[in-house]
């Protein structure tokens, strides 16, 4: 095998272990995510999984950065053309919705992020602080739109952003439990209902 095909099949390789890492740690949570486990899933040796990481943690950064990217494809990605500020969080509002209701293929236990929130948020050290940062980015996303949509003259002059993204991520949080724990057939609705009268303020 070329050196070139080598890197491209680990490549390959480390993608693969990276989806297996995501849907696991969707449900197992990230402490869940073992070199055996994902050994005996993928059918490779401990030692194959163990060179693409090295460690556990290492292991976790790598399948964080999988999950924002997913993320990303199935929220951010499908509204990027849309005009900035208020269509663009209309937008995002069902993109959100349809990541938590059908992105099971991929996060077969819900939302990645609340998961992994809950498990890290009373913890130190550079898990909890690399999902910190990315839900940070995501919340000043949202709040960027909030004030292009302020500036437009589509919400009133004294919204405050970072009040609307705050409501805004409870909402989520609250389908999230809504569907995982209650499975509520309601709760897309609801939360669509909601999310209308933050963004359509008088």
């Amino acid at each position: 095998m070329s050196p070139r095909n080598s890197r491209i099949e680990a490549r390959r390789t480390r993608e693969r272990i990276v989806e297996r890492g995501i849907a696991l740690a969707s449900v197992e949570g990230l402490e869940g995510l073992t070199i055996g486990r994902l050994a005996a899933d993928l059918q490779m040796s401990k030692a194959g999984v163990l060179g693409h990481f090295g460690t556990k943690e290492a292991l976790q950064l790598a399948t964080l950065q999988g999950a924002a990217a997913a993320f990303s494809r199935l929220v951010w990605e499908p509204v990027a053309h849309e005009k900035p500020g208020l269509p663009r969080l209309r937008a995002v509002r069902d993109t959100w919705i349809a990541y938590l209701e059908t992105g099971r293929d991929i996060f077969p236990g819900g939302c990645f992020f609340t998961t992994a929130s809950t498990e890290f948020d009373a913890r130190g050290g550079p898990v909890r602080d690399a999902v910190a940062r990315l839900l940070r980015v995501w919340r000043h996303r949202l709040a960027a739109e909030v004030r292009t949509a302020v500036a437009a003259g589509d919400l009133p002059t004294d919204t405050d952003p970072d009040q609307v993204v705050y409501e805004m991520v409870a909402l989520y949080l609250a389908l999230n439990q809504e569907i995982q724990l209650f499975a509520d057939p309601t709760a897309a609705a609801r939360t669509r209902r909601a999310v209308n009268r933050l963004l359509d303020q008088p």
